[in-house]
């Protein structure tokens, strides 16, 4: 705190500082409601399914910001106009099938340079989808088809949305965690 009393806030990406945590608390002061309450690592003990043995961690458990699906064009736009962070570099996911969601992250940086900076939202397995960011980051286009293709995440607004790997008469989604990985009818029994 400063003089006045007010909490300091530091810029995500200063040296030293945890991006996430700081970008979270950002988000929490200028937009509020638009994070998603997230369990993090270090609040989250673990305890051994038997003695002897380490359990499983907690996947879902992170520093990064996750926000609501539904504002998630409006954080996106915040992390541009008011942070900086012009540039989208990467959209991915992640299929969490026993927690049932799929998880998008994306990544931005600063073209003057700095720390990247990563923003996540999720979606439920059974209807993945989002609004496109495509109309404010043209470069999204390709990185949403191919979560499309690989995923079955639709991107709402997308101007293309179609298949980007596969051919367009292929069923399922090959990056879920559910798609048959053998003797598929596309290339027999091997």
């Amino acid at each position: 705190m400063d003089e006045q009393g007010r909490t300091e806030v530091r810029e995500p990406g200063d040296p030293g500082e945890p991006g996430g945590l700081l970008l979270r608390q950002r988000l929490a002061l200028d937009l509020p409601g638009i994070l998603v309450a997230t369990p993090t690592p270090e609040r989250e003990p673990v305890a051994p399914v038997k003695k002897g043995e380490a359990a499983a961690p907690n996947l879902l458990a992170t520093h990064d910001a996750v926000v609501s699906a539904e504002r998630l064009p409006e954080a996106a736009r915040y992390v541009r106009d008011t942070l900086g962070y012009a540039l989208l570099t990467n959209i991915t996911a992640t299929d969490y099938l026993s927690d049932g969601l799929i998880e998008l992250i994306y990544h931005f940086v600063r073209v003057s340079g700095g720390a990247p900076i990563t923003v996540k939202t999720r979606l439920e397995r059974g209807k993945p989808e989002i609004a496109s960011l495509t109309p404010w980051w043209p470069g999204a286009d390709f990185q949403e088809r191919e979560a499309f293709d690989l995923f079955g995440v639709i991107f709402i607004g997308h101007p293309n949305l179609r298949r980007i790997y596969m051919w367009d008469e292929f069923e399922g989604f090959p990056m879920r965690k559910d798609f048959p990985r053998q003797g598929d009818k596309y290339f027999g029994d091997s």
